[in-house]
């Protein structure tokens, strides 16, 4: 796609010539609704699927079931033309089911990666950038020609912070290495228009989705501080008491796992993009802005 074309221009007409059936998986999550949100905006016909019924649904349809079921993703993908794929596990193997399920429905997958995976490596820096790496492999060796988004740490990952900060002004945790925190609502409206754009006017390398700067946690904790008109702080932990106070918190002890070794082992990446502006056609909000936005939730 020439550098100039914007596939915001492309996807909203195509909204309303054709519309599409969508399956989003994970529409319970954080991203996952801002995407079932954007596309029933787009006139699309969704479907979502969750992997257990709450009181809060989605819009549109939806399916209630786990994505590594074989029959509960056969059923779902029925009538389907895209899927936008969130795989949520610290394992790649039960992939291998879904993309057989995928391969013989053929729909167009659109697929939430991660920007921490290093294409010249053997292996990836810890167990969750891995797995991505490993479900890219498994849909391009599927022959599925997926689109590939690769998103930052997104911002609403900060709201497991909510309960320390009703508790206090004190932020602690591992602390990983900066990145480009990216807006969901930013990688949602760069996901709708790549699923509503016709496919032969995307760019078949993976999109990297950044927000403008590169953050650390102190830096995210200051901004959220200010937004709460409150004096925050970052207090970094090293891993084993990180590791034994997320235990506490009944966290799976895999992901705990994960997210230690992230902490430990992910690089720092200075990087941010425009593609977040080439895909919707404006630049990609602040974490002041998210924070400004979201500041009622850490109340």
């Amino acid at each position: 796609m020439p550098d100039n074309a914007r596939v915001s221009d492309i996807a909203r007409p195509a909204g309303a010539r054709h519309r599409s059936s969508i399956l989003v998986t994970g529409a319970a999550g954080n991203l996952g609704r801002e995407v079932v949100d954007r596309l029933q905006a787009h006139g699309a016909r969704v479907r979502s699927l969750v992997r257990r019924q709450t009181g809060a649904r989605p819009g549109g349809e939806s399916v209630v079931g786990d994505l590594t079921d074989p029959a509960v993703l056969r059923a779902a993908l029925v009538g389907i033309d895209s899927v936008f794929l969130i795989w949520p596990l610290l394992d790649s193997a039960p992939a291998h089911d879904l993309v057989a399920e995928l391969t013989a429905a053929a729909p167009r997958v659109v697929y939430l990666s991660s920007t921490a995976i290093d294409d010249e490596a053997a292996r990836q820096s810890d167990p969750i950038v891995q797995v991505h790496a490993d479900m890219e492999a498994l849909l391009h060796g599927a022959g599925l020609l997926p689109m590939v988004l690769r998103s930052d740490t997104l911002a609403s990952n900060v709201r497991g912070w909510a309960p320390q900060l009703r508790a206090g002004d004190v932020v602690s945790g591992p602390d990983v290495a900066p990145t480009a925190v990216v807006d969901e609502r930013d990688v949602a409206d760069a996901a709708a228009a790549v699923l509503l754009a016709p496919h032969d006017q995307l760019d078949h390398e993976p999109y990297v989705l950044t927000g403008p700067e590169v953050l650390g946690r102190a830096d995210q904790v200051a901004l959220l501080g200010a937004a709460l008109r409150r004096r925050l702080r970052f207090q970094a932990l090293p891993a084993d008491l990180a590791r034994s106070r997320m235990l506490a918190d009944g966290r799976p002890e895999r992901l705990v796992e994960a997210l230690i070794a992230a902490s430990v082992c992910r690089p720092e990446s200075r990087r941010a993009t425009d593609h977040v502006e080439r895909l919707t056609g404006r630049p990609a909000g602040t974490f002041a802005r998210w924070a400004i936005d979201h500041a009622a939730e850490f109340g």
